[in-house]
């Protein structure tokens, strides 16, 4: 699972000999079923894909609120690269890439988009173009003595430190990108007028605000918490709460969590 690229990368292999395929007759044969094991051989790795700090794929599944058969629509739609023989001729490998957003897309099914809360006294502040919230650190867990690196997932939450909430997955109403995109630092310091590497740069503009986190927050620590001066900036503007909405929110978190596997 690659975290920053928004993919899920998986291997098929299928045993020709034991499945009574000859080459090179057999070959199409051998794609053929590949193709038709491949969504149910990564169900079990988008299962486990965090949707929250509470639930994963999987826990929405066991309560009916998405089914077997809508995830296979996601792994369906997968990138293809044309398998590729062993060298003894014995196994056959397909790869498979399967969009995260796609799967982020599926589970956002609000029709009506909630709106972060107004300030009755609004701060002072810019108009900016993105916001990156920086928690590539250990940082304190809310309500517990302890301190951890932050972990991703589909839908994380943002609050403030006075415990409100700034952002969640209903005030999201894009289906054509993720609610939040993932980085590493390295990316937010480029010589570029933004600061920002390449995708980034596009998506967070040529002004984007910058966010030191606080704590984290979360079953699973997946929710940065920031300070409320902060928080502030963003909630008395509408531009900047529009920023939320459009999903214009990058989190850089430390990257060996930012890639991982099933």
């Amino acid at each position: 699972m690659d975290w920053i690229r928004g993919e899920l990368n998986g291997e098929a292999h299928l045993d020709l000999v034991k499945a009574g395929i000859k080459l090179p007759t057999g070959r199409l044969m051998g794609e053929e079923k590949l193709n038709e094991a491949y969504p149910w051989l990564l169900r079990p790795s988008l299962l486990s894909i965090k949707v929250d700090s509470g639930s994963t794929v999987g826990t929405l599944a066991d309560r009916g609120d998405l089914s077997l058969e809508e995830l296979d629509t996601v792994s369906l739609d997968a990138r293809k690269i044309p398998p590729t023989i062993s060298a003894d001729l014995t196994r056959m490998t397909g790869r498979y890439t399967v969009s995260i957003g796609k799967l982020s897309s599926l589970l956002t099914r609000h029709s009506s988009t909630a709106e972060p809360w107004r300030p009755l006294i609004p701060a002072r502040t810019a108009d900016y173009t993105g916001i990156i919230i920086i928690a590539d650190r250990e940082l304190p867990v809310h309500g517990r003595n302890t301190q951890t690196l932050a972990e991703p997932c589909l839908f994380p939450k943002i609050w403030d430190t006075d415990m409100n909430l700034i952002y969640e997955r209903n005030m999201f109403q894009s289906k054509e990108r993720r609610m939040v995109s993932y980085t590493v630092l390295d990316t937010i310091f480029r010589p570029t007028p933004s600061g920002l590497e390449g995708d980034l740069a596009a998506l967070a503009g040529p002004n984007p605000l910058r966010i030191i986190a606080r704590g984290i927050f979360g079953i699973s620590p997946t929710d940065p918490v920031i300070d409320r001066e902060d928080a502030l900036k963003i909630l008395s503007s509408d531009n900047n709460r529009r920023l939320l909405r459009e999903g214009r929110v990058i989190l850089v978190l430390n990257g060996k969590m930012l890639k991982t596997s099933f």
